[in-house]
Protein backbone atom coordinates (compact mmCIF):
# COMPACT_ATOMS: atom_id res chain seq x y z
CA UNK A 1 0.00 0.00 0.00
CA UNK A 2 1.24 2.97 -0.80
CA UNK A 3 -0.70 6.72 -0.44
CA UNK A 4 -0.42 9.89 -3.25
CA UNK A 5 -0.58 12.65 -0.28
CA UNK A 6 -0.85 15.31 -3.18
CA UNK A 7 -2.30 14.85 -6.18
CA UNK A 8 -4.51 17.06 -8.52
CA UNK A 9 -6.11 14.59 -10.32
CA UNK A 10 -9.40 16.58 -10.48
CA UNK A 11 -8.04 19.42 -12.83
CA UNK A 12 -8.89 19.34 -16.40
CA UNK A 13 -5.41 18.17 -17.57
CA UNK A 14 -7.23 14.52 -16.81
CA UNK A 15 -11.27 15.55 -17.94
CA UNK A 16 -10.37 12.91 -21.17
CA UNK A 17 -9.26 10.15 -19.02
CA UNK A 18 -9.55 10.38 -15.65
CA UNK A 19 -11.04 6.89 -14.86
CA UNK A 20 -8.36 5.52 -16.70
CA UNK A 21 -6.00 7.34 -14.55
CA UNK A 22 -7.32 6.03 -11.40
CA UNK A 23 -7.77 2.70 -12.78
CA UNK A 24 -3.40 2.84 -13.14
CA UNK A 25 -3.27 3.98 -9.87
CA UNK A 26 -4.59 1.15 -8.54
CA UNK A 27 -3.02 -1.40 -10.06
CA UNK A 28 0.44 0.61 -9.17
CA UNK A 29 -0.31 -0.06 -4.96
CA UNK A 30 -1.99 3.22 -4.73
CA UNK A 31 -4.88 2.94 -2.12
CA UNK A 32 -5.41 6.54 -1.39
CA UNK A 33 -4.97 9.88 -2.89
CA UNK A 34 -5.04 13.20 -1.18
CA UNK A 35 -5.91 15.98 -3.29
CA UNK A 36 -5.73 19.65 -1.84
CA UNK A 37 -7.47 22.27 -4.00
CA UNK A 38 -6.26 25.48 -5.24
CA UNK A 39 -9.26 27.97 -5.09
CA UNK A 40 -12.80 28.55 -5.23
CA UNK A 41 -12.85 27.78 -9.08
CA UNK A 42 -12.02 23.92 -8.50
CA UNK A 43 -13.78 23.32 -5.14
CA UNK A 44 -16.93 21.61 -7.36
CA UNK A 45 -14.26 19.54 -9.53
CA UNK A 46 -12.61 18.59 -6.66
CA UNK A 47 -15.32 17.40 -4.69
CA UNK A 48 -17.31 15.57 -7.84
CA UNK A 49 -14.36 13.35 -8.09
CA UNK A 50 -14.43 12.77 -4.65
CA UNK A 51 -17.75 11.22 -4.34
CA UNK A 52 -16.84 9.54 -7.62
CA UNK A 53 -14.24 7.47 -5.95
CA UNK A 54 -15.34 7.75 -2.73
CA UNK A 55 -12.60 6.68 0.05
CA UNK A 56 -10.07 6.44 -3.17
CA UNK A 57 -9.85 10.43 -3.02
CA UNK A 58 -9.35 12.60 0.02
CA UNK A 59 -10.39 16.42 -0.15
CA UNK A 60 -8.61 19.43 1.10
CA UNK A 61 -9.76 22.69 1.13
CA UNK A 62 -7.72 25.89 0.83
CA UNK A 63 -6.55 28.47 -0.94
CA UNK A 64 -3.16 28.07 -3.13
CA UNK A 65 -0.67 31.25 -2.64
CA UNK A 66 -0.65 31.42 -6.62
CA UNK A 67 -4.71 32.12 -6.35
CA UNK A 68 -4.06 34.96 -3.74
CA UNK A 69 -5.10 38.22 -4.58
CA UNK A 70 -6.65 41.86 -4.01
CA UNK A 71 -10.03 39.81 -3.00
CA UNK A 72 -7.97 36.61 -0.97
CA UNK A 73 -10.16 37.56 2.40
CA UNK A 74 -13.66 36.95 0.02
CA UNK A 75 -12.53 34.18 -1.20
CA UNK A 76 -10.87 32.66 1.67
CA UNK A 77 -14.46 33.36 3.35
CA UNK A 78 -16.20 31.51 0.78
CA UNK A 79 -13.68 28.66 0.98
CA UNK A 80 -14.56 28.77 4.60
CA UNK A 81 -18.80 28.39 3.96
CA UNK A 82 -18.06 25.41 2.02
CA UNK A 83 -16.30 23.70 4.82
CA UNK A 84 -18.91 24.77 7.19
CA UNK A 85 -21.58 23.12 5.19
CA UNK A 86 -20.00 19.90 5.66
CA UNK A 87 -16.43 19.57 7.74
CA UNK A 88 -16.08 16.30 7.78
CA UNK A 89 -15.73 15.54 3.90
CA UNK A 90 -12.36 17.60 4.16
CA UNK A 91 -8.87 15.87 5.48
CA UNK A 92 -6.96 19.16 6.12
CA UNK A 93 -6.19 22.73 4.91
CA UNK A 94 -4.33 22.95 2.04
CA UNK A 95 -3.07 23.66 -0.38
CA UNK A 96 -1.73 26.79 1.29
CA UNK A 97 1.89 28.92 1.63
CA UNK A 98 3.48 31.09 -0.06
CA UNK A 99 5.40 31.73 -3.38
CA UNK A 100 7.48 34.11 -4.58
CA UNK A 101 8.86 32.52 -7.43
CA UNK A 102 6.70 34.50 -10.77
CA UNK A 103 5.53 36.97 -8.96
CA UNK A 104 5.46 39.10 -5.52
CA UNK A 105 2.86 41.43 -6.33
CA UNK A 106 0.76 40.21 -3.69
CA UNK A 107 3.13 38.90 -1.03
CA UNK A 108 1.44 40.90 1.89
CA UNK A 109 -1.66 39.48 1.19
CA UNK A 110 -0.07 35.96 0.95
CA UNK A 111 1.26 36.24 4.32
CA UNK A 112 -1.67 37.34 5.71
CA UNK A 113 -3.87 34.26 3.69
CA UNK A 114 -1.21 32.04 4.86
CA UNK A 115 -1.70 32.94 8.75
CA UNK A 116 -5.42 32.90 8.66
CA UNK A 117 -5.67 29.14 7.36
CA UNK A 118 -3.12 28.36 9.86
CA UNK A 119 -5.24 29.75 12.13
CA UNK A 120 -8.42 28.19 10.33
CA UNK A 121 -6.28 24.69 11.01
CA UNK A 122 -5.19 24.91 14.26
CA UNK A 123 -8.80 25.94 15.62
CA UNK A 124 -10.28 22.88 13.99
CA UNK A 125 -7.35 20.49 14.83
CA UNK A 126 -6.43 19.61 11.23
CA UNK A 127 -3.36 19.29 9.27
CA UNK A 128 -2.12 21.11 6.85
CA UNK A 129 -0.24 21.21 3.10
CA UNK A 130 2.18 23.84 2.70
CA UNK A 131 3.46 24.87 -0.64
CA UNK A 132 6.80 27.22 0.03
CA UNK A 133 8.33 28.37 -3.00
CA UNK A 134 11.56 31.17 -2.83
CA UNK A 135 9.30 31.17 0.61
CA UNK A 136 10.87 29.22 3.43
CA UNK A 137 12.46 31.73 5.68
CA UNK A 138 8.83 33.28 5.33
CA UNK A 139 6.49 30.48 5.72
CA UNK A 140 8.87 29.35 8.83
CA UNK A 141 8.04 32.73 10.33
CA UNK A 142 4.38 32.02 10.48
CA UNK A 143 4.78 28.33 11.75
CA UNK A 144 6.83 29.92 14.70
CA UNK A 145 4.16 32.21 16.00
CA UNK A 146 1.81 28.55 16.08
CA UNK A 147 4.29 26.29 18.30
CA UNK A 148 2.17 25.74 20.46
CA UNK A 149 -1.01 24.49 18.90
CA UNK A 150 0.27 21.61 17.70
CA UNK A 151 -0.27 22.20 14.66
CA UNK A 152 1.16 18.58 12.05
CA UNK A 153 0.93 18.68 8.28
CA UNK A 154 3.21 18.56 5.24
CA UNK A 155 5.77 20.81 3.71
CA UNK A 156 4.87 19.63 -0.12
CA UNK A 157 7.36 19.49 -2.83
CA UNK A 158 10.52 19.65 -0.68
CA UNK A 159 13.49 20.14 -2.46
CA UNK A 160 15.72 22.45 -0.30
CA UNK A 161 18.96 22.75 1.69
CA UNK A 162 19.90 20.41 4.56
CA UNK A 163 19.60 23.54 6.92
CA UNK A 164 15.86 24.10 5.31
CA UNK A 165 15.31 20.46 6.43
CA UNK A 166 16.12 20.63 9.46
CA UNK A 167 13.95 23.80 10.90
CA UNK A 168 11.05 22.68 8.58
CA UNK A 169 11.95 19.00 10.86
CA UNK A 170 12.24 21.32 13.90
CA UNK A 171 8.28 21.73 14.09
CA UNK A 172 7.40 18.19 15.09
CA UNK A 173 4.31 17.40 13.91
CA UNK A 174 5.66 18.07 10.40
CA UNK A 175 7.00 15.84 7.64
CA UNK A 176 8.26 16.48 3.99
CA UNK A 177 6.38 15.67 1.03
CA UNK A 178 8.62 14.02 -1.53
CA UNK A 179 8.01 13.95 -5.57
CA UNK A 180 9.37 13.38 -8.82
CA UNK A 181 12.04 15.70 -8.48
CA UNK A 182 14.04 13.00 -5.73
CA UNK A 183 14.73 11.30 -8.78
CA UNK A 184 16.04 13.66 -11.12
CA UNK A 185 19.71 13.05 -11.91
CA UNK A 186 21.32 16.57 -11.10
CA UNK A 187 19.05 16.86 -7.86
CA UNK A 188 20.45 17.48 -5.20
CA UNK A 189 17.34 16.23 -2.57
CA UNK A 190 19.09 12.50 -2.07
CA UNK A 191 22.07 14.07 -0.28
CA UNK A 192 20.02 15.91 1.50
CA UNK A 193 17.65 13.82 2.86
CA UNK A 194 20.60 11.18 3.40
CA UNK A 195 21.86 13.61 5.56
CA UNK A 196 19.27 15.32 7.37
CA UNK A 197 16.04 13.67 7.36
CA UNK A 198 14.94 10.10 8.48
CA UNK A 199 12.48 8.17 7.02
CA UNK A 200 10.05 8.86 9.57
CA UNK A 201 9.80 12.20 8.30
CA UNK A 202 8.61 11.72 4.55
CA UNK A 203 5.77 11.06 2.79
CA UNK A 204 5.15 10.29 -0.67
CA UNK A 205 3.55 12.57 -3.61
CA UNK A 206 3.27 13.43 -7.07
CA UNK A 207 1.88 16.84 -7.50
CA UNK A 208 0.16 15.35 -10.49
CA UNK A 209 -0.21 16.87 -13.02
CA UNK A 210 3.34 18.34 -12.25
CA UNK A 211 6.88 16.97 -11.30
CA UNK A 212 6.60 13.40 -13.02
CA UNK A 213 9.98 11.48 -11.93
CA UNK A 214 12.41 9.71 -14.17
CA UNK A 215 11.85 8.10 -16.35
CA UNK A 216 8.29 9.87 -17.23
CA UNK A 217 9.87 13.57 -17.02
CA UNK A 218 8.53 15.83 -19.33
CA UNK A 219 5.37 14.16 -19.59
CA UNK A 220 2.16 14.71 -17.43
CA UNK A 221 2.53 13.39 -13.49
CA UNK A 222 0.23 10.97 -12.53
CA UNK A 223 -0.52 8.99 -9.12
CA UNK A 224 0.68 6.01 -11.22
CA UNK A 225 4.08 6.77 -11.56
CA UNK A 226 4.78 7.18 -7.85
CA UNK A 227 6.80 3.52 -7.63
CA UNK A 228 9.43 5.39 -9.38
CA UNK A 229 9.69 7.73 -6.21
CA UNK A 230 9.20 4.71 -3.35
CA UNK A 231 12.04 3.24 -5.48
CA UNK A 232 14.18 6.11 -5.02
CA UNK A 233 13.08 6.48 -1.70
CA UNK A 234 14.09 2.88 -0.33
CA UNK A 235 17.67 3.40 -2.28
CA UNK A 236 18.44 6.44 -0.53
CA UNK A 237 17.42 4.86 3.08
CA UNK A 238 18.62 1.69 2.35
CA UNK A 239 15.51 -0.33 2.98
CA UNK A 240 13.57 -2.76 0.43
CA UNK A 241 10.67 -1.12 -1.33
CA UNK A 242 7.94 -2.79 1.03
CA UNK A 243 9.31 -1.74 3.79
CA UNK A 244 9.82 1.79 2.32
CA UNK A 245 5.90 1.86 1.19
CA UNK A 246 4.93 1.16 4.92
CA UNK A 247 7.18 3.85 6.95
CA UNK A 248 5.50 6.45 4.31
CA UNK A 249 2.22 4.71 4.38
CA UNK A 250 2.24 5.29 8.39
CA UNK A 251 3.58 8.31 8.03
CA UNK A 252 0.71 9.73 6.17
CA UNK A 253 -1.66 8.37 8.69
CA UNK A 254 -0.10 10.28 11.23
CA UNK A 255 -0.46 13.65 9.61
CA UNK A 256 -4.45 12.90 7.92
CA UNK A 257 -6.76 11.42 11.12
CA UNK A 258 -8.93 10.89 8.10
CA UNK A 259 -6.48 8.70 6.06
CA UNK A 260 -6.07 6.47 9.28
CA UNK A 261 -9.36 5.78 9.93
CA UNK A 262 -10.09 4.52 6.25
CA UNK A 263 -7.08 2.34 6.78
CA UNK A 264 -8.47 0.81 9.93
CA UNK A 265 -11.50 -0.06 8.47
CA UNK A 266 -9.59 -1.66 5.73
CA UNK A 267 -7.52 -4.06 7.52
CA UNK A 268 -10.04 -4.57 10.13
CA UNK A 269 -12.38 -5.84 6.37
CA UNK A 270 -8.95 -7.77 5.47
CA UNK A 271 -8.92 -9.58 8.77
CA UNK A 272 -12.22 -10.21 8.61
CA UNK A 273 -12.32 -12.06 5.29
CA UNK A 274 -9.41 -13.68 6.72
CA UNK A 275 -10.67 -15.20 9.31
CA UNK A 276 -14.10 -16.53 7.03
Amino acid sequence: MIIDTHTHLFLEEFDEDRAEVVRRAREAGVAHVCMPNIDMSTVDCLLDMCRAEGDFALPLIGLHPESVKEDYADELGRLQEVYRRNPQCFAGIGEIGLDYYWDRTFEKEQVEAFDRQVRWAADEGLPIVIHSRNSAEAVLEVLDGYRDRGLRGIFHCFSGTTDEARRMLDHPGFVLGIGGIVTFKKSTLPEVLAEAVPPERVVLETDSPYLAPVPHRGKRNESAFLPHTLRKLAEIYGLDEDEMACITTQNACRVFDALQKIVDAEMKNDEKKSAN
